[in-house]
């Protein structure tokens, strides 16, 4: 079946002191690169069971310092893996769509991070619509100002995030600035939140109770998920 679209992960390997930092306290340093390793587990079992799309992760980081370093291994096998380059945030996001699309050219692009692990195959694909359907491009809003996802028809539009301050409070109304600057009409995905403070992870662990990132999350405190 020839695929239809590059679902890209931009992603970061969990090594304990450099991966969600913001979650001590009350996790520890090794607790909050597990839940990041889980968050990145669960989504990229969403990402690889979307029907039509081919997945491809920007990598950085030092995958064998991370935590389950083995088991983010073996689900990187499922994907084409590249790695992430540039000065800043903005640019290697970028450059990791003119690389994705260097891997995969002539398909549109759905970019989403790491910290979205409730995702489903079935909300990326509703993501991913306005695009497959004539739209230029579409931004997913996240709750802290940013954005969990952009979808572009022309990958190389994505070069206007080199330009966007990242990790603001208005950095999605400046995505959204940057692409109207340069003639797209981007439709709005579902809003979501991701995770930054603990507060946000067990937020989101609500609404994947099933998952690996929900027992990481429920074990800071001796708290326990069967």
């Amino acid at each position: 079946m020839t695929s239809s679209f590059v679902l890209l992960v931009v992603a970061k390997a969990p090594v304990p002191g450099l991966a969600k930092t913001r979650l001590c306290p009350p996790a520890t340093p090794a607790q909050s690169a597990e839940i990041a390793a889980a968050a990145l587990l669960d989504t990229l079992d969403a990402v690889c069971a979307v029907p039509d799309a081919e997945p491809v992760v920007a990598m950085t980081g030092d995958l064998g310092a991370a935590a389950r370093s083995a088991e983010i291994g073996l689900a990187l096998r499922r994907a084409t893996v590249i790695p992430q380059r540039g000065w800043d945030f903005g640019a290697r996001l970028a450059n990791a769509h003119a690389d994705a699309a260097a891997v995969h050219a002539g398909l549109p692009i759905l970019q989403i991070g790491m910290d979205t692990p409730q995702v489903t195959p079935e909300s990326l694909t509703a993501a991913i619509a306005p695009v497959r359907h004539g739209r230029d491009s579409v931004r997913g809003p996240a709750e802290d100002g940013g954005w969990w996802a952009l979808g572009l028809a022309e990958p190389r539009h994505a070069q206007v995030l080199a330009g966007v301050p990242m990790s603001l409070d208005d950095t999605g109304e400046r995505t959204l600035r940057a692409l109207t600057a340069c003639g797209l009409r981007p439709a709005t995905a579902a809003r979501l939140s991701d995770v930054d403070t603990m507060a946000d992870a067990r937020a989101v662990a609500a609404e994947c109770p099933n998952g690996r990132f929900a027992r990481a999350v429920a074990a800071v405190g001796g708290r326990a998920v069967a």
